[in-house]
């Protein structure tokens, strides 16, 4: 496994449609995924391939904000364009209507033939709340009492026709529960084995899995989130986390097994440190969204043995769309710092092609959005620099930028970091910013002739400089509001 990794998600259900009605994952040509491995993708995340309940849908997917939200995204949207969440699943078995567990091994092979590798969901926290293990494991699932159920319908339910038995929707302490979901009881021995036995099928299918919401099962959240239900029924915290003995059981047998961690509330360190591989680095996100560059510097000071797990994104299914949110050249800029820093690369399907609209994952049916030529032709040429051996395997550091002349604080809209392996380098520099900015980085090239050619690997230019310059007082950089370099020498 490369160092420095790039993930694309695909949300699965929708995608496949482009290539014709009822057509199964291994039926997808497999020139697709070659260009893909071509762009330097080294794994390709199927979003939403699990067996759903579709007797959920009338019952949940209907409430008014959904439908807003529906509406916004396809205007024209019907009843049969609802398909449910892929987050609320029966069980990890692949839909049939994706062509079911054969079908996706097939796939499996075919990515590994162009150097990919598969990465699925993990959903620890729930299941459906339909699901056919209500029926056949209720003993893993979070239960309540009466009480309970008539002070809060809203989180509790009961799902067993002529059973009284109670029990809690999944949830996220800060949000209302959702209700299309059963919560796991985490304090619960038998129902960690379960899950444990449930994560070992699906590492035969796979080369990783992108954990959902995996902070919630912690045994301090879960502890925060059900507390009163918990130890109303005599449940009490584990001595251990379920991620450390699950990640454990796994990669024993399968070491090179990927754990990939949604993770907000700054518990991304603790998830690294049960085992996780990578973990989210939504504060990047976020600090793009607003622009500022010194935040961005100052996240990117954080220990090398944190950064080098993050996982660096602009979009994915949860988030609004980059060129939407950023804007077409700010879009392109954040993209360069997202894709140039340590640690995974996330990209979502049709970031590449600057699709603009966030599509809620209950719906099946995409809008049909213009090809914007300008972003394609960008991703098409920053993926090919960035698939290089010393993006995926080098050593990365950050580097401190000076002003470039008296009383100009411009500098300080400008980010740059270096890439080092086996004597060849790479300089990114972005000015993260509206206005021209101007700045000089000082650079240790002492093994270096007189003349020093930059390569810009990004704009197609070549700059010549001269040695003692480049050391002091530093290499000259002047860069218009959003633009950028990649520098080779």
């Amino acid at each position: 496994m490369h160092k420095n990794p790039n993930l694309y998600e695909i949300n699965t259900r929708v995608w496949i449609k482009r290539f014709g009605e009822n057509v199964k994952l291994h039926e997808v040509p497999e020139d697709y995924w070659l260009k893909l491995s071509e762009l330097g993708i080294d794994y390709i995340w199927l979003m939403g391939v699990w067996k759903t309940n579709e007797s959920t849908i009338d019952k949940y997917c209907f409430e008014p904000g959904l439908i807003e939200e529906y509406s916004r995204a396809l205007p024209d949207w019907k009843r049969e364009d609802v398909i449910g969440s892929p987050y609320a699943i029966d069980d990890y078995t692949v839909n049939p209507k994706l062509g079911g567990n054969e079908s996706l091994e097939e796939l499996r092979e075919i990515l590994h033939r162009n150097n990919m590798g598969l990465i699925l969901d993990f959903i620890p926290n729930h299941f459906s709340a339909e699901s056919s293990l209500i029926k056949s494991h209720p003993e893993i699932f979070l239960q309540a009492d009466e009480s309970a159920f008539e002070n809060d319908p809203h989180t509790y339910f009961k799902p067993l026709e002529n059973e009284n038995k109670i029990f809690a929707h999944g949830r996220d302490p800060f949000f209302p529960a959702w209700q299309d979901t059963i919560q796991i009881n985490y304090f619960y021995e038998p129902a960690r084995e379960f899950l444990i036995n449930r994560l070992n099928s699906i590492s035969q299918m796979c080369d990783g899995v992108r954990c959902d919401m995996a902070m919630l099962n912690l045994n301090h959240v879960f502890q925060n989130t059900w507390g009163t239900v918990i130890s109303k029924a005599g449940f009490k915290k584990p001595e251990k986390e379920f991620w450390e003995i699950a990640i454990k059981s796994i990669k024993t047998s399968k070491p090179d097994f990927l754990f990939i961690g949604e993770a907000y509330w700054d518990l991304e360190w603790t998830l690294q440190q049960l085992g996780f591989d990578f973990t989210y680095d939504k504060k990047l996100t976020d600090r793009l969204k607003i622009f500022n560059p010194s935040a961005i510097r100052a996240h990117l000071q954080a220990e090398k043995n944190y950064q080098k797990k993050l996982v660096r994104f602009l979009e994915n299914h949860d988030e609004e769309r980059a060129v939407k949110i950023l804007g077409y050249k700010q879009s392109k800029a954040a993209a360069v710092i997202a894709g140039t820093v340590m640690g995974m690369h996330l990209f979502y399907d049709g970031q590449f092609e600057g699709k603009a609209v966030k599509l809620p994952v209950q719906l099946g049916r995409e809008p049909e959005e213009k090809l914007q030529k300008g972003i394609k032709y960008f991703y098409d040429n920053f993926l090919r620099i960035i698939k290089a051996g010393i993006f995926k395997n080098g050593d990365w550091q950050l580097i401190h930028v000076f002003p470039a002349g008296e009383g100009d604080q411009t500098f300080e809209n400008m980010l740059a970091w270096l890439w080092e392996l086996n004597g060849e380098k790479r300089l990114i520099v972005v000015n993260y910013s509206s206005v021209t900015s101007y700045c000089r980085i000082k650079l240790n090239v002492e093994s270096y002739p007189h003349k020093i050619t930059f390569e810009d690997l990004i704009n197609d230019k070549f700059y010549m400089r001269n040695k003692e310059e480049v050391t002091e007082p530093g290499l000259y950089i002047k860069l218009d509001g959003y633009k950028f370099h990649i520098f080779k020498f």
